[in-house]
């Protein structure tokens, strides 16, 4: 194997333009080391790069060879390229999310070869192709400052999207090498057949060999290879199962498979994991079993780590899961306006416990329905399924995101509907029937939101049937009580926008821009109207900061208490709802958007809120009719006991006891334990409530907005230790001191933010830098200080 990863030349078409260019690797990214173009993603100078994706550019290296028969095999190729070898045009593709095998065998030379690629300007290619559409295929303009991502089989969001920089990226971001022609073990595809007491293992392996050999947990099986696939099952008698994070240990079994001298190696998990969706009194259910268990799916929206993907790590990634993880979740749709993610990507989550909700590559945008479009996706379907199923990981296959919803966006498909219903669905069509080919009987959900198969009704507002994006909150701006006035089956988006973190922002606006109408602060928010949508529910739940840096911290405060209220209540509805995904986990350049991690990583206080409010047991509070019930949630594996404290709260902090009650809470379903009656609060008082038992926490409800309450001077102090590498804060209040906050200049992860605190009841935070050598500089904020002044 010849690895041609490393150091090219890229030039662009004028030629003026000469510099390296690491492969993998982007040319955007490749450009601004080069220093002919600024950080894109610094102040407003996205708008100053975009003219590089209006150019084509080609990337060239030498390299020494036998001259021996061999296969070139690229990966991740961006997007509409020629690859020439010797002068010699080998490769001519036009979609990143497939992998390229040819034999370059003719094409090679005995001592110096020239590889080049060719790769076509995405501006010019995707006005070209829309050009030449039988009919118009609109796209969505708000999501595509760069016109036409439709037209391409291309990461989306390339084009920019209401959280993205538009850059129209270009490179190469896999693997480009050249491998020997010889035996071969390729793709598994992986079919468990689950009964008592054993799991059938079905494999479909590709190869070149003659004869491939499987093994797993100490059975093993040789089967021919028959017209390059070779069929074997093997029975594994008491199976260790892998399970969700939370429900169990994420076991992992070696599949070794060799043939002709070729060997591979895939990590299994065995699980029954199943979608089940199935018509029921209130409309159609819908939710994830596994092994047997109903698991309640809490997680949130994956986008691509970053917006140029040259810069994406495996390092990286690995703690943006690891935070989703500490987070109390257990599973991540990945966004179908993004990528499939690389192989790596999978492993990850088959370690950590992660459930994967995987898209197919189409969103928000309509599509072509031509031949030739089809037969591109039918190629690409059948490649990913191929490559990336065999992952425990895996727990269901969407079609698209949003495509239904799509037909009434346009002009066009609403003047006339039935074409582009048509349009579509030959293209939904073509993914399942790829999908289904490939892998018959994988979990298959059409499109998100939908009602079901068959069905293309409006599920950003009926709630009775499959999953639900709920947005009636951000974009129609709703209270966010209006949350608890739907009953989603499974919510699989829903968010409320914040700032990014202090930290985030200096890397990207100096501080005389620091101000929500000035231009660099706008160029960094990308959905029309979110910068004022922020501010106007400020000044309807509270009094308004002081400052810039506490208008970003209540930012994030009305941010988690957002998402927290919509969780909490439809955690409480549980079985008739299964699961809650909020948009969005990560963020791909720093940028004001929904996520509750930062670029980079650092935690939002919205993640802090969503460790508690999707912890395994959890009591939630439900206003009902002038009384406010406390409803618990059990997802653990068995049932816990637990007791209940109510207190009213005043704002100096005194409390006074409401109730008690003890209750066992199941595992399938969300149960009462205490009322607390209408008036049982004073003006000025809040609820408080504790648990203890099986499970300990606590949480306080405000029944009016935070505005109304005259707080008090919290008298917040803090005690500050160093115990090696980790920093120990001891917190104390003199008053009620709701949401408090500790921030660090230097990156690092807290062990709890956003905390309600009383007097007496000292809360300790810890903080563990990055750099263990650093040494921090601590800010405290609580809601009173932001928003009264010191």
């Amino acid at each position: 194997m010849l690895d041609l990863a490393g150091c090219w030349t890229l030039s662009d078409e004028s030629g003026a333009n000469v510099i390296a260019i690491d492969l993998p690797g982007d040319g955007i990214s490749a450009l601004h080391k080069a220093g002919l173009i600024p950080d894109p993603y610094w102040g407003r100078n996205e708008y100053d790069c975009r003219w590089v994706a209006e150019r084509d550019w080609v990337a060239r290296r030498v390299f020494n060879h036998d001259g021996s028969a061999a296969e070139l095999v690229v990966e991740g190729l961006d997007t509409v390229a020629e690859v020439r070898l010797n002068g010699v045009t080998v490769l001519a593709v036009a979609n990143v999310h497939r992998r390229w095998r040819v034999d370059v065998s003719s094409a090679l030379r005995t001592g110096e070869n020239a590889v080049e690629v060719l790769f076509r300007s995405p501006v010019r290619e995707a006005a070209a192709r829309a050009a030449r559409m039988p009919f118009p295929i609109p796209y969505q303009q708000v999501n595509g400052p760069i016109p036409h991502a439709n037209m391409l089989r291309k990461q989306q969001c390339d084009f920019g999207w209401d959280w993205n920089i538009a850059l129209g990226v270009f490179g190469i971001s896999g693997a480009i090498r050249l491998e020997p022609v010889g035996p071969r073990i390729g793709d598994v595809l992986v079919d468990q057949v689950h009964s008592d007491g054993q799991v059938e293992v079905r494999l479909t392996v590709h190869a070149t060999s003659e004869e491939v050999t499987a093994s797993l947990c100490g059975v093993s099986k040789t089967a021919p290879v028959v017209g390059g696939v070779a069929k074997l099952s093997l029975l594994v008698r008491d199976p260790v199962f892998w399970w969700p994070a939370g429900q169990g240990a994420q076991v992992l079994h070696d599949l070794l498979l060799t043939g002709g001298g070729a060997r591979a190696v895939k990590r299994i998990g065995l699980r029954d994991m199943k979608l089940v969706s199935e018509p029921d009194v209130a409309g159609r259910s819908f939710g994830v079993r596994v092994n047997g268990r109903a698991v309640f799916a809490k997680g949130a929206n994956w986008i691509p780590a970053d917006a140029l993907f040259g810069r994406i790590t495996p390092v990286a990634v690995r703690q943006l899961l690891q935070s989703a993880v500490d987070a109390n979740m257990n599973m991540l749709r990945i966004w179908g306006g993004g990528r499939y993610e690389p192989d790596w990507f999978y492993d990850l989550c088959d370690e950590l416990g992660l459930m994967v909700w995987q898209d197919f590559m189409f969103a928000c945008h309509l599509y072509p329905s031509t031949p030739e479009f089809l037969a591109e996706v039918d190629a690409e379907v059948r490649d990913v399924v191929a490559r990336i199923s065999h992952h425990a990981c895996l727990a269901l296959w969407c079609g698209d995101n949003e495509l239904i919803g799509a037909l009434t966006w346009f002009p066009e498909s609403r003047k006339d509907r039935d074409r582009y219903l048509v349009n579509y669905d030959r293209l939904n069509r073509t993914v399942e029937a790829a999908l289904l080919s490939e892998l018959p009987g994988a979990n298959w959900w059409p499109s998100s939101p939908s009602p079901g198969p068959m069905a293309f009704g409006d599920a950003w507002h009926d709630d009775s049937s499959g999953d639900m994006h709920f947005w009636s909150v951000w974009h129609e701006g709703r209270d966010f009580d209006h949350y608890r006035d739907v009953s989603p089956r499974f919510c699989s988006e829903f968010g409320f926008q914040s700032y990014p973190s202090l930290t985030a922002i200096e890397r990207f606006a100096d501080p005389k821009d620091w101000n929500i109408a000035a231009p660099v602060m706008e160029s960094h928010q990308k959905n029309p109207g979110g910068n004022a949508r922020i501010a106007e529910t400020m000044f309807r739940y509270f009094r308004f900061p002081v400052d810039f840096p506490n208008f970003v911290y209540l930012s994030q405060v009305q941010q988690g208490l957002a998402i927290k209220t919509a969780v909490t209540h439809w955690r409480s509805l549980k079985p008739h709802c299964q699961g809650t995904l909020y948009w969005q986990l990560n963020d791909t350049w720093p940028v004001c958007s929904w996520a509750s991690l930062d670029h980079g990583g650092n935690w939002k206080l919205l993640h802090h809120m969503a460790a508690r409010f999707y912890a395994p047991v959890m009591v939630t509070a439900v206003p009902k009719a002038g009384a406010i019930e406390l409803r618990a949630v059990n997802d653990r594996a068995e049932a816990v006991t637990i007791t209940v404290t109510a207190n009213a709260a005043a704002m100096d902090g005194s409390t006074r006891t409401l109730g008690q009650a003890t209750a066992t809470v199941p595992t399938d379903a969300a149960v009462p334990v205490l009322t607390v009656v209408p008036d049982s609060l004073r003006p000025g008082e809040v609820l408080a409530f504790t648990w203890a038992g099986d499970a300990v926490g606590g949480d306080v409800h405000a029944p009016k907005p935070w505005k109304t309450y005259d707080l008090l001077p919290s008298g917040l102090t803090a005690d500050i230790r160093q115990e090696g590498a980790v920093w120990k804060l001891t917190l104390q209040v003199k008053a009620l001191a709701p949401f408090v906050a500790v921030e660090s200049e230097v990156p690092g992860r807290f062990s709890a933010n956003a905390v309600t605190m009383f007097p007496g009841y000292p809360t300790t935070i810890t903080f563990t830098p990055e750099d263990p050598s650093a040494v921090p500089v601590f800010t405290l904020r609580d809601l009173h200080s932001a928003t009264y002044g010191a």
